[in-house]
C-alpha cells in the first residue's frame, strides 16, 4: 500500500465578524418602526401661505380665494370646506356671515340641483349637500341667521327641493322665534376688563334693579404697564338696600359665613363670585310679618269654587321647598384667598357699620388650578413615599408582637 504524503496544517481562516463585539448568535429584536411623518390634510398648505403667519380675517379670505384661482373646476372642494370650517375659529372668522357666504360660494353653481323628480325623490349629490348642511349647522352653533343671500347662494348651488334648502327654511322659523326669549340676555362681546366682566356677572345675578355695585379695590401692580400679574387684584361687590336693612337688623351674638368661590358661565367664561350670608333662623325666633287680608293674593277673603271631586284626586302636593339663611352680598375677586376676602369686609363695614360687630367666619372651598393660579396658593405636599410608611409601621409591629 502506498503511504499518503504529508500534509501540511492548513491555516484557520478567521472571518472580521468574529472579532466584533457587536455580534452574537442571538438575534437582535427587531428595530421599532419609525412613524411616518404626519401628512397634511389637503389643501392644508393654503392657509400656510399668510406672510408673518398671520391668522385673521384677511389671510383667510386669501386663503379662500387662492383655491378658486389655483383650482379652476373646483375639485376637492368638499375636502377644502370641511376644512375651512374648522380653521374659522383659529382666525377668529367663526361669528362673521360674510365669511360663510364666501365658503357657499365655493361650491360649482348649477351642478348639484335635480333636473328630475326621481333626482328630487333620491339625495341628488348627497356628498356635497351633507357639506352644505355642515355649513348652516356651524352658523346656527354660533347664533348667526341666514339672510336673503343666504338663500339665494343655496337656491343657485343646490336648488329649493333640497336638504340644505330645508335647513335654511327651519333656521329662518325657529331663529325668529327664539331670537329674543331670553329675559336675561347676555351682550354677544363680553368686555376684556375683568373689573367690566365682575360689573356684568354681578348685575346679571341680582335681581334687585336698586342694588349698588361698588369696586373696593382696582387691579394694580408693580410696573403699571404690565397687570398680566397684579399684585392687589380687583374686588367688586354689590348689595341692595334690603341686604343692607337685613343685615342692619342681624343679631350680632350669631357669625356670617363668607363661602365660594361659586362659579358662573358668561357664554364662553367663567368668572368666581363669593357670598356674604348668615344661617336660618330658628322657627321660634323668625318674626311672621302679619298681611292685611285685602293685600293677601295667595289667601283671598272669599273664593267660591264649586268643582266636583272623585276617588281619584289627589288632595297632598308634594312640593320640595329649601329653606335657605339670607344672604347679604356678594362680590368677586381677582384673588379668592382669605386675606382679599378680609378686604372686602372692611369695605362693607363702611355702609353697614353693624358688621364691625358681628363675627364673620371664612369657609372657603377648595380652589380649582385657575384659581390657584391667580390667588398664588401652594400646592399641597405630595404624600410620603411608601418606605417611610413602612419603616413607620415596622415599630407598631413589634410592639403588637410583644404584647
Amino acid at each position: 500500500m502506498g503511504t499518503l504524503p504529508p500534509q501540511s496544517p492548513r491555516a484557520l481562516h478567521c472571518s472580521s465578524a468574529t472579532h466584533n463585539s457587536d455580534s452574537s448568535l442571538v438575534p437582535r429584536p427587531p428595530e421599532p418602526l419609525r412613524k411616518p411623518a404626519k401628512a397634511l390634510a389637503p389643501h392644508e398648505e393654503l392657509f400656510m401661505q399668510a406672510p408673518d403667519g398671520a391668522r385673521d380675517k384677511a389671510s383667510f379670505v386669501r386663503a379662500v380665494q387662492n383655491f378658486g384661482q389655483h383650482n379652476v373646476h373646483k375639485r376637492g372642494h368638499v375636502d377644502f370646506i370641511y376644512l375651512a370650517l374648522r380653521k374659522m375659529r383659529e382666525y377668529g372668522v367663526e361669528r362673521d356671515l360674510a365669511v360663510y357666504h364666501l365658503l357657499l360660494d365655493v361650491f360649482p353653481k348649477e351642478v348639484f340641483r335635480p333636473r328630475s323628480v326621481f333626482q328630487k325623490i333620491f339625495i341628488h349629490y348627497p356628498r356635497q349637500q351633507e357639506c352644505g348642511i355642515a355649513v348652516l349647522e356651524q352658523m346656527e352653533n354660533y347664533g348667526l341667521m341666514p339672510n336673503k343671500e343666504t338663500e339665494f347662494l343655496l337656491i343657485q348651488i343646490f336648488g329649493r327641493k333640497s336638504y340644505p334648502m330645508l335647513k335654511f327654511v327651519r333656521m329662518q322659523l325657529w331663529f325668529s322665534r327664539f331670537k329674543n326669549i331670553n329675559p336675561f340676555p347676555v351682550p354677544r362681546d363680553l368686555p376684556q376688563d375683568p373689573v367690566d366682566l365682575a360689573r356684568l356677572g354681578l348685575r346679571h345675578m341680582e335681581p334687585d334693579l336698586s342694588a349698588r355695585v361698588t369696586v373696593y379695590q382696582m387691579p394694580s401692580s408693580k410696573d403699571s404697564i404690565d397687570t398680566a400679574d397684579p399684585t392687589e387684584p380687583h374686588i367688586v361687590g354689590i348689595q341692595s338696600p334690603d341686604q343692607q336693612a337685613a343685615l342692619a337688623r342681624h343679631n350680632p351674638a350669631r357669625p356670617i359665613f363668607v363661602e365660594g368661590p361659586f362659579s358662573l358661565w358668561l357664554r364662553n367664561k367663567c368668572v368666581y363670585y363669593h357670598i356674604l350670608r348668615a344661617d336660618l333662623l330658628p322657627p321660634e325666633e323668625r318674626e311672621v310679618e302679619e298681611i292685611p287680608e285685602e293685600w293677601n293674593l295667595y289667601y283671598p277673603m272669599q273664593l267660591d269654587l264649586d268643582y266636583g271631586r272623585s276617588g281619584w284626586d289627589d288632595y297632598q302636593f308634594d312640593i320640595n321647598e329649601v329653606e335657605e339663611g339670607p344672604i347679604f352680598a356678594m362680590c368677586m375677586a381677582g384673588a379668592h384667598d382669605q386675606a382679599t376676602l378680609a378686604k372686602w369686609i372692611q369695605g362693607l363695614q363702611e355702609t353697614n357699620p353693624a358688621l364691625a360687630q358681628i363675627p364673620v367666619v371664612f369657609r372657603l372651598a377648595a380652589s380649582t388650578g385657575e384659581l390657584l393660579a391667580s390667588s398664588g396658593l401652594e400646592e399641597p405636599s405630595p404624600p410620603p413615599p411608601e418606605e417611610q410608611e413602612e419603616e413607620e409601621d415596622d415599630p407598631q409591629r413589634q410592639q403588637r408582637g410583644q404584647s
